[in-house]
């Protein structure tokens, strides 16, 4: 009977989204992987047989991380019209984690030149999207809303624009606003 791995595939994910914070994706190598984490460079392997290999899966681990706390989120949120937007909504309510944004900012590179890994994100903006349309009393409403707070998103994981706290929880009530709103009401 062989000797029991120890080595938590979690620790390499963590190891590799601290060397993309640092490095880049560019500079994340299995090498660089196996450092951070204090394991041989063999052990990275035998999870990960490649640095695409490893990139995938950190964006897998986001993508999980991601749907977990949505649906935690709307876990708490009494039943009714526009649960899957307002779960959004409730996520964003706090920043992004300031540990993060780096991985983000780096990962966005590689969700951009990587044909399969932007596939991911558009099937998984897809779903979202026909999920929030589906569970709306105002579709376009709750579109709008869901295109607000990824803008939000957006500026502040990229690291490109910081809001203060007051300013932010008025936007966040503000795109809470557009949920039930009809355009072209006036």
């Amino acid at each position: 009977m062989g000797r029991k791995r120890v080595i938590d595939q979690e620790a390499i994910l963590d190891a590799g989204e601290a060397v993309v914070a640092r490095d880049g994706v560019t500079g994340l190598t299995l090498e660089a992987v196996a450092k951070q984490a204090g394991i041989s460079k063999a052990a990275v392997i035998y999870d990960y047989k490649s640095k695409q290999a490893v990139i995938e899966a950190i964006v897998e681990r986001a993508f999980r991380a991601d749907g977990q706390q949505h649906e935690q989120a709307e876990a708490t949120l009494p039943t009714g019209d526009s649960i899957a937007i307002r779960g959004r909504i409730k996520v964003a309510a706090q920043p992004p984690p300031e540990a993060f944004k780096p991985v983000a900012l780096n990962l966005s590179a590689a969700l951009t030149l990587d044909p399969l890994l932007r596939k991911r994100m558009q099937d998984s903006q897809a779903v979202a999207i026909r999920r929030i349309i589906a569970e709306s009393a105002s579709p376009r409403g709750a579109i709008l809303a869901y295109l607000a707070l990824e803008g939000l998103k957006f500026l502040e994981f990229l690291d490109f624009h910081h809001f203060d706290p007051d300013e932010r929880a008025t936007i966040i009530r503000e795109i809470g606003w557009l949920v039930n709103a009809t355009p072209g009401t006036d």
